[in-house]
Formats: C-alpha cells, structure tokens, sequence
C-alpha cells in the first residue's frame, strides 16, 4: 500500500484532534468536578444520575413535609398545654367559690375571671398556622369556635390531618379537637358561670367532677399526641440517614476524582506536545518555506 504525504498529514490531524478533544474532555471535569456534562459523555452515568437525583430530590421534599408536621404537633401540644392551665386555673377558683365564705359580689368576680377564661381557651381553639386551623380536623379553612357577645358556638371537624413522612407513610399530625375543646367543656365552664353569678353553689362538686373528667380526657390526648412526636423523630432520624446516602451516592456516580482528572490531563497534555513535534516534522515544508 503506498503512503501519500498527504495520508500522513490527514492522519496526524485526526489524532491532533483526538487529542485535542481529550484535553478539553479532561479540562470540563476539572472545571465542574463532574465525571460527565452531557449524557453522551456516559449514558449509563447519566441515567443513575436521573435516578439518584430523584431519591435525592424525593427525601428533600420529606424533610419538607416533617418540618409542617413539627409545626402542628408542637403547636397543637402547646394549645393542650395551655388548655389543661386553664382548667387547673377554673378548678381552683371554682374551689375558692365553694368555701362558703365568699359574698355575692366575690363570687361574681369570680365569674367574670371564668368568663375571661372560657374566651381564652375558644381563642387558643381557634390557633392558626400559616393560615390554617390546627384544632379543626381537615376543616383547616374555617374557625372551629365562634364568638358572639359572650355565647360560644362550637362547630368542630375531628377528620385525621395526615402528612406523607416517608415513602407510603402518613403521620396523624393533629389532635383530637374535642377532646381539647369540645362542646361539652364550654358547657361546663357556662355552668360554672352561671352557678357563680347566681350564687347557687349547690352542683359545685359535680361541675368539679366534670372538670377532672375534661382534664383526664385532656392528659391522654396530650400522652396520645406525645407518642406519636415521639415515631416522627425516629422518621426523621431516618430521614437524615437517607439524604446523606442519597448525597453520597450521587456524588460517588458523578463527582470527578480531581486528582486523577489532573494527573490524566498532565499526561495527555505531555502527549499533545509530542503530537504536535512529530507531526511538525511529518508534514513537509511547503514552496513558502523554502523562500524564507
């Protein structure tokens, strides 16, 4: 076979071109400490890269929906907080108005502290997060209690609110509102009211019964909501595992290893230059050559 000049020529502006490709392939890592910038770089790394990202992006968005659960439970064992020091507060005035030493006018100042109370607990009722009630089921749009001149309306949604917190599992991320405040508990306090302003103290102790009865309703709502705080943060524990896999996975398909991109561009840099020699000598001089 014979070898034209030009033959040589062509051939060593093929590999000139190779090489050049293969720094600028070398340089691009280098750059964006990628393995890959394109997906025909490496299709196989491209498409574990599109299903790494969407794990990734899946525990991200998880994370996300923990951080509202966080809210409303938190939210929601504050209002039982502040609901069961409401009724501490009611039992203890409700005693002081049975002692029998207690004038007309005392026991309807105490009254007015009960009533005081009562419009306090149908506001805690009506707690919003980001615009939404907590206290009224899937209702989250609408106040669970109203009031009006003093008389309060109790229209309660008990729906489950569930919050996706891992992949096929939905937290319960609210409370039974009627257990907290429910229709019944607001009788009661109009009851303790009335009694108080009438001066007839006779129901006392059963209205102090009823109030034990709303407290130890209360206290297993609060333990009920405390054990399912309790399996969010082991899901979030997991959670946390989960990204940081997800992250080291990813990083293992795609990061480029710097030092081996470097070593490997050094190489293929000291290759072109031989390239360049060798084909400096190979394609011959022209006429222009020759009259310099």
């Amino acid at each position: 076979m014979r070898v034209t000049q030009s033959m040589l020529a062509a051939n060593s502006l093929r590999h000139l071109s190779q090489s050049y490709s293969n720094m600028g392939k070398y340089q691009d890592q280098l750059a964006t400490g990628k393995k890959i910038n394109r997906p025909s770089d490496d299709p196989v790394v491209a498409i574990k890269g599109m299903y790494y990202r969407t794990n990734l992006t899946e525990v991200e968005q998880y994370k996300r929906n923990l951080s509202e659960a966080y809210q409303w439970m938190e939210n929601s064992e504050a209002g039982i907080e502040h609901a069961t020091q409401v009724i501490q507060r009611v039992r203890e005035l409700l005693i002081q108005g049975q002692n029998g030493t207690n004038s007309p006018e005392d026991l309807k100042s105490i009254a007015v502290e009960i009533g005081q109370l009562k419009e306090d607990l149908a506001n805690v009722a009506n707690t919003q997060v980001a615009g939404r009630y907590i206290f009224n089921g899937t209702k989250t749009d609408s106040a669970p209690v109203t009031i009006d001149n003093g008389t309060i309306t109790v229209d309660m949604n008990t729906e489950a609110f569930n919050v996706e917190v891992s992949s096929g599992v939905n937290l319960k991320v609210n409370i039974n509102p009627s257990n907290i405040f429910g229709e019944d508990l607001f009788i009661t306090l109009q009851s303790i009211e009335d009694a108080l302003n009438s001066g007839n103290m006779e129901t006392g102790d059963e209205l102090l019964e009823h109030l034990d009865n709303h407290f130890d309703v209360m206290s297993a709502e609060r333990s009920e909501i405390g054990a399912r705080y309790n399996r969010l943060e082991m899901i979030d524990a997991r959670i946390q595992d989960q990204e940081i896999i997800a992250n080291r996975i990813l990083s293992e398909n795609e990061d480029a290893d710097i030092e081996k991109v470097i070593t490997d561009l050094t190489i293929q840099e000291s290759i072109h230059r031989a390239s360049l020699a060798v084909s400096s000598k190979i394609i011959q001089p022209t006429l222009i050559d020759f009259l310099r």
